[in-house]
């Protein structure tokens, strides 16, 4: 009998065979044991050690061992693979023999991704399986980084084709054998090899997906800086690779998710914050500061990467194509204009005029008018939120979103002509003009009859009322008006009919999903903030009070989603008492829902529900909205000489509810950790401040003033806890 072959490059002389070798065939000389093969293998997959690859093996014993197991002549061909793979091999018969492996996997990859498992199913090991089991998936690895070796000072090569090859038949067993894309993920360096192989067209699209594949399941992200030459390889893609090229950027710019809800806390994410103050920048962020934006070669027309003709298409293909492509630059915009170079970003963005290629792209593809029938995935509907053409959407008012949020390049949404309407609306109102809107370069705003905001707005009066739209709308709407309160881009938006319309919404419509109801109402407040025409509109709307009382049912079914609304009402009902005017006295003594915030019994109704809603270790981003709302109501009756009236009155409320103590112990510890939150985040500090038009001084002055330790003070927490429960040292920091 022949003697097994070893493994290139172990030293070990002909003629001796391994134990792991012998074993498998039962002893020497003995024949082979049915299934022992394989369940080795796999041990020594899992260890290193032992059998692990078809070069252990004779092509006798394969031929003979396939005659049983059907194995397809998959291990004789790695083994052939193995032999014609070496370093001063010319790769002919190489890539003859990939060109054999190909189709066995591809048939099964095929079957596995379109349900059609009948194969897969009827075949004890399926190819995939054991081209992997016999060092398959290795051993093609080590084929395509022979470019990386030196021989005598010269690098070897290997043909695209090859290499395309190799590249499919490791993505097909990926796609069919569970474990091998992480066993993958966990070759840092080859990961960042394959980055190499995108500079070819012919090996591009392989390479891409195989990437994105790897990247999905990796545990550590791998950082940008540290693919060679990334500036080049993205500065020679075409519009269509760069677009598939964002699909990897999705991945590594974004930060990997824990998928635990409870480390979405705000007590988590601080925690967070300082270990990662000690470890320096995430890999995400680092990989957002290496990206390399080429000057994008789309057309004035669309604004976006677009892709090279494909005269062979259906319409309705070009066109998911088109979707498809322009998603994923969105996405990759969407995360960058939230990340640490953000302003970087929107300068890039305005000087590539991006948002007035947007506009005109605002009809013809992403709010097109499409048939039933058109872009709808197999076993999906048009209304699916999984369908591409909805997905586009969502992104785009992301996008819209984050683009607008906090941000003076937000005046770019407009055309020359509705920026002019602000300049007149603010010289009517006599009161300066916006500074932002005056330094706007109007070479880079929209062009056409209408800007995007306007686009946007009448869409948004269109929706059905059942729409997955919404929320996004109003989310985009009201990023436009965050910040310093600008009456002039209020009147913009009310004279456009915005108010009535989210009326009509929450009050006709009765909207029952409580995301839109939130969006709304925040965007509601920011509408209405200070000003008195806002009110005027409001009370004309809202005219009877059947009609008021659907309103405050919606508001107060959760405070959570409406609070913004209650804080917004609350602050301009304090500045418009101060005013001496006869338009303010007039909306004073007609608004419904100015009387009713303005009664103490409801701002205390709103304080206790507001505090007990909450807790340290539940605050959110999105529920710690609460907490500034309760501060709010406390900060203007500080400011009116009657806080410890407020604090009087929560503490008969809690005895009334025969729970003394537990919610002013709440609220202490709510506030404890209000300074230890706020007073280290400078964005979290501004914002609070340009909202409210109250100081941060006066924010942290009141802070200080309710945690005061003294029991004497009357404006103090702890004067109203009496002694038995007191508990207001709680520890609630997180391990």
């Amino acid at each position: 009998m022949a003697a097994a072959p070893v493994a290139a490059g172990s030293g070990a002389g002909r003629g001796r065979r391994s134990a792991a070798t012998v074993a498998a065939w039962g002893g020497w000389g003995g024949r082979p044991r049915p299934g022992n093969i394989l369940l080795q293998l796999r041990q020594g997959q899992l260890t290193g050690r032992g059998l692990v690859r078809a070069v252990q093996f004779t092509e006798t014993f394969l031929t003979e061992r396939d005659k049983q197991s059907k194995w397809s002549g998959i291990p004789q061909l790695l083994l052939k693979l193995h032999t014609t793979s070496h370093l001063h091999s010319d790769f002919v018969e190489c890539q003859n023999i990939l060109k054999e492996i190909s189709p066995l996997l591809s048939m099964e990859a095929m079957a596995f991704v379109t349900e059609e498992r009948k194969l897969t199913q009827e075949t004890t090991y399926p190819n995939t399986y054991i081209f992997d089991l016999f060092g398959g998936v290795d051993l093609l690895v080590e084929i395509l980084m022979r470019p990386t070796i030196s021989i005598r000072g010269q690098k070897l090569k290997i043909s695209d084709e090859m290499s395309k090859d190799c590249l499919s038949i490791l993505y097909n067993t990926c796609v069919c054998t569970e474990g091998v894309t992480k066993r993958l993920a966990e070759k840092n360096d080859f990961v960042i090899f394959l980055f190499t192989l995108m500079t070819s067209k012919k090996t591009f699209l392989q390479t891409a997906t195989l990437i994105e594949d790897i990247l999905g399941v990796k545990k550590e992200m791998i950082r940008l800086d540290e693919v060679p030459n990334l500036s080049s390889l993205v500065s020679n893609f075409d519009q269509q690779q760069l677009a598939n090229f964002c699909r990897i950027l999705a991945v590594t710019i974004s930060e990997m998710d824990t998928g635990n809800d409870d480390k979405h806390t705000l007590l988590a994410k601080n925690a967070q914050q300082k270990k990662s103050l000690s470890l320096g920048p995430s890999a995400a962020e680092i990989n957002q500061a290496s990206i390399v934006f080429p000057p994008p070669g789309a057309s004035e027309e669309n604004g976006l990467p677009h892709t090279s003709a494909r005269t062979q298409l259906p319409q309705s293909m070009k066109i998911m194509h088109e979707i498809m492509y322009k998603l994923e630059v969105l996405y990759v915009l969407c995360v960058l204009l939230m990340g640490r170079q953000r302003n970087q970003v929107h300068r890039m963005i305005a000087e590539f005029k991006l948002i007035p290629g947007l506009n005109n792209l605002f009809d013809k593809l992403i709010w097109r008018k499409h048939s039933a029938s058109a872009l709808v995935l197999h076993g999906h509907n048009q209304n699916c939120d999984c369908s591409p053409d909805i997905t586009l959407k969502i992104q785009f008012l992301r996008l819209l979103q984050s683009f607008s949020d906090h941000h003076e390049n937000k005046y770019l949404l407009l055309n020359n002509q509705e920026l002019n309407e602000l300049s007149a609306i603010s010289l009517k109102a006599n009161i300066p003009e916006v500074e932002a809107v005056l330094n706007t370069d109007r070479s880079l705003v929209c062009d056409g009859k209408r800007g995007l905001l306007t686009r946007l707005l009448q869409v948004m009066k269109k929706e059905p009322a059942e729409s997955s739209f919404r929320f996004w709308q109003a989310r985009a709407v009201e990023s436009f008006l965050r910040g310093t309160t600008s009456y002039a881009d209020q009147m913009f938006l009310l004279k456009r009919g915005l108010l009535e319309h989210i009326l009509y919404c929450i009050v006709d419509s009765e909207c029952k999903s409580r995301d839109v109801l939130q969006s709304y109402f925040d965007l509601l407040g920011e509408l209405m903030k200070f000003n008195v025409d806002a009110f005027k509109r409001f009370n004309k709307y809202i005219n009877t009070d059947a009609k008021f009382q659907v309103f405050l049912k919606q508001i107060n079914s959760s405070l959570v989603d409406s609070n913004m609304l209650v804080r917004c009402v609350t602050l301009s009902l304090d500045r418009f008492e101060n005013q001496v005017d006869m338009k303010v006295a007039e909306v004073l003594s007609e608004c419904r829902l100015l009387a009713y915030i303005s009664q103490v019994p409801t701002q205390m109704s709103f304080l206790f529900r507001l505090i007990n809603i909450i807790h340290v270790q539940t605050l959110t981003q999105e529920n710690v909205s609460c907490l500034n709302t309760s501060l709010v109501i406390l900060m203007l009756a500080r400011r009116k000489e009657r806080l410890p009236l407020y604090l009087r009155l929560l503490q008969r409320m809690e005895h009334s509810k025969k729970y003394p103590g537990f919610l002013l112990n709440n609220f202490h510890n709510l506030l404890r950790f209000w300074q230890q939150h706020y007073l280290h985040k400078d964005k979290d500090s501004t914002c609070l401040e340009n909202s409210s038009c109250i100081s941060f001084s006066y924010w942290k002055e009141t802070v200080s003033i309710l945690l005061n330790p003294d029991r004497q003070s009357p404006s103090a927490l702890v004067s109203y806890i009496e002694e038995p429960y007191m508990d207001i040292d709680r520890d609630f920091t997180e391990e």
